[in-house]
């Protein structure tokens, strides 16, 4: 099949175009600085995009937003996470929409924080929303890319957990505190903490590519659910390291503020049901399992 990706010199999108390629996918990526003949650009915050270049398509992978940990959440960077997400989303949709040939299927990135903090409550895809601002960025982010279910073009969302992978994201940024010994709780530690391994989150878009019965919303976290004082203790049992420092609250709610409480302290008890009940099979279920592959990288 022939693939557009948004998002493609990321960390996800960077592994998962590999993986499509060596399907025997033809890849071709939505940047905004083309390098070569299987570039396309687009500037969505211009409203700018080679349309003709997009046409003939079988799929389109929209991965394309504003990093959600790099900086502190002022109301201007909140601003960009919102606009790159579903202003971006909104464009893509809009410009697919005007082609005269239309992919068959059409697969977006989205994010666990659609469900918010929910304490000890299960949540699956059949779950509602929840409320705050990562919560309200998704239900948007979802929303923008529906109107394309109206031209029967296959649609899904990857509600997307913490992803684990030693060259990017949070288990990179963990790594050199727990191994000078500074791992541990985050408040509570009560909290629990949805996760999922590179490799499995790039098998899982793999699969709702390859799927034509995978449509609407798939939670993409591993299927044991851990708190996260004991993904703490498991990672750093791994790096033979002990994990007592503690990171109260209050401290984090002070350092970070509202990034601090969506993404480290919030609760989510995320369950990949959809994908299990879609025959998918996690290599790394467990984050043991996990930790041993990508640590002995």
């Amino acid at each position: 099949m022939k693939i557009l990706i948004s998002g493609a010199s990321g960390l996800i999108g960077g592994k998962l175009k590999l993986a499509l390629q060596n399907e025997g996918h033809e890849v071709w990526s939505l940047t905004r600085s083309p390098k070569n003949e299987f570039d396309i650009f687009w500037n969505p915050n211009e409203n700018q995009i080679e349309l003709e270049k997009i046409n003939s398509f079988q799929g389109v992978i929209h991965l394309a937003g504003e990093n959600i940990a790099g900086s502190s959440w002022t109301e201007e960077k909140k601003k960009k996470i919102y606009s790159s997400r579903v202003d971006g989303t909104r464009f893509l949709v809009d410009s697919i929409l005007s082609l005269p040939s239309k992919p068959d299927f059409f697969v977006s990135a989205s994010a666990v924080g659609y469900y918010g903090d929910r304490g000890d409550e299960s949540l699956n895809e059949a779950s509602p929303a929840g409320s705050g601002f990562l919560a309200k960025v998704c239900i948007d982010w979802e929303e923008a890319a529906k109107p394309l279910q109206d031209h029967s073009i296959r649609s899904s969302w990857a509600r997307i957990g913490i992803v684990l992978s030693p060259e990017g994201g949070a288990l990179q940024k963990m790594i050199t505190p727990f191994r000078l010994g500074l791992g541990g709780n985050m408040g509570s530690g009560q909290q629990w903490f949805p996760w999922i391994d590179i490799d499995d989150l790039v098998q899982g878009f793999c699969f709702l590519v390859k799927n034509s019965q995978c449509s609407g919303a798939f939670n993409f976290t591993a299927p044991e659910i851990l708190r996260q004082k004991d993904f703490a203790k498991t990672l750093a049992r791994h790096l033979k390291r002990p994990s007592f420092f503690h990171a109260p609250e209050f401290l984090l709610k002070l350092a970070l503020g509202e990034m601090g409480e969506d993404l480290l302290l919030a609760s989510m008890k995320v369950l990949p049901e959809r994908l299990l009940e879609m025959g998918f099979e996690f290599k790394y279920p467990s984050l043991e399992k996990s930790l041993e592959h990508l640590l002995s990288e």
